[in-house]
């Protein structure tokens, strides 16, 4: 039954994406979505609850596997590999990258191949996910028409006393000063809108290449119920490095809002 009530509501985030899109519609265009303090807040309320939900229901059922994987205490796998799941991330990033463009650029990734720590790998996957396919968009569209061969985009794992950092870099001509407030907002997106009112959200499963203008403020959202953080800076004509903070302490209490 727990799990059912996990399944059903898989495709929240797109769904509540739609909402916001049709309240975007209905606003004044000249409204700036930096100023709707409460709306922010409200989305980050309800997304942190919802990571936290999901995680107890996540880790109550796979508790209850009679055949976990090794290293496994429910969701929590004890020797975590951060660069094998950064790898993992990135290939389903580049896969949509090539459904979307027909190419894509090459992805190196740096660190320690056996360094493991404890930590959550879906959520990892996420984020690594998200903050890939934004540089896989941004170098795919500024290089698509140019002669020159786009650049690889960097992953580098840096293991620390206290973090574990993943660094996502790319060339993909950064993005504004002007426009950084923004990136964390949830009715901001600098893709074109990939839901539309008629769309079957089925299980939500249909991962598009950008659009929602969900991506970071949920990746970072996910990277604060355990301590950590989500950081960008941008180069505006060069490109953005990414800095996603892993606290590996694992004092961090639940931060419900």
């Amino acid at each position: 039954m727990i799990e059912m009530i996990k399944v059903r509501h898989n495709n929240v985030v797109p769904m509540m994406a739609m909402g916001v899109q049709q309240l975007k519609k209905g606003m004044d265009p000249k409204i700036v979505y930096e100023d709707l303090v409460e709306i922010h807040q409200f989305l980050d309320r309800f997304y942190m609850s919802r990571i936290g939900i999901r995680m107890l229901i996540g880790q109550h059922v796979a508790l209850h596997d009679p055949n976990p994987p090794p290293d496994r205490i429910g969701y929590i796998h004890t020797k975590m590999s951060p660069l094998e799941v950064a790898r993992n991330a990135s290939e389903d990033a580049r896969a949509i990258c090539m459904r979307h463009y027909g190419s894509a650029p090459e992805i190196d990734i740096y660190g320690d191949l056996n360094f493991t720590f404890p930590y959550v790998p879906s959520h990892l996957h996420i984020m690594v996910f998200e903050l890939v396919k934004n540089s896989l968009r941004a170098v795919q569209e500024r290089f698509m028409d140019s002669d020159k061969v786009a650049p690889p985009i960097r992953i580098i794992v840096a293991d620390g006393i206290e973090d574990v950092t993943i660094k996502v870099s790319d060339e993909g001509g950064g993005i504004r000063r002007s426009g950084l407030p923004r990136i964390f907002t949830y009715l901001y997106s600098t893709a074109e809108n990939p839901l539309s009112e008629d769309t079957d959200l089925g299980t939500g499963e249909n991962v598009t290449m950008a659009g929602y203008g969900y991506g970071l403020p949920i990746s970072r959202l996910y990277a604060r119920y355990f301590g950590g953080d989500l950081q960008i800076i941008s180069m505006e004509g060069y490109g953005t490095d990414a800095y996603l903070h892993l606290s590996r302490l694992g004092g961090s209490q639940e931060p419900l809002p």
